[in-house]
């Protein structure tokens, strides 16, 4: 298994998929110019995601973009948003969040979504967009924590998990 390989979710406990649909991102497909950075010729937008038929007690959504393709040993948070209420099921295209969701810092320590942006000679990265659905109302978390910390604490609460894979490479937002 090549490092390109690596599934972040794979060595997680299994929990039930779910529906997860975009009008920005098509499983693993290129990114659109949108969703780059804007140091990369992007706009730094989240993309727009739908979902449905969460499993059965889900209380909240907690919501992820991840590239463990990025040149750092731990890859790179690009987007972590939790304590989404149950009754969503949709986020649009750049915002905003629904009253009671918590930002947090990305990997740039900014409460945003930072949009791909692959350095040259690091051929293509896999963006992981994950709706987490979870048991609890609130994960209790605070806006200063970590994804990573977030993670963890969703791992204890997940009760089914949907994912989309977009992909990106240096030079994608000007193709």
């Amino acid at each position: 298994m090549s490092d390109r390989d690596y599934d972040p979710y794979a060595r997680l406990d299994p929990v039930p998929s779910f529906p997860l649909t975009s009008e920005d991102i098509t499983d693993g497909q290129p990114l659109p110019a949108a969703l780059y950075g804007a140091d990369a010729g992007g706009e730094d937008r989240s993309p727009q995601l739908t979902w449905s038929d969460p499993p059965a007690g889900t209380k909240s959504f907690a919501v992820t973009v991840y590239d463990p393709d990025a040149p750092t040993g731990s890859g790179f948070w690009h987007w972590a948003v939790a304590d989404i209420p149950a009754d969503v099921t949709s986020l649009p295209a750049g915002g905003p969040l629904p009253e009671g969701a918590v930002l947090l810092k990305n990997e740039l320590r900014q409460a945003a979504f930072t949009g791909a942006t692959p350095p040259q000679g690091t051929g293509v990265h896999r963006y992981f967009v994950v709706v987490h659905a979870a048991d609890v109302e609130s994960l209790g978390v605070d806006p200063d924590i970590t994804p990573a910390v977030l993670g963890f604490n969703l791992h204890f609460h997940t009760l089914g998990r949907a994912i989309l894979v977009g992909t990106g490479e240096f030079g994608g937002a000007g193709a």
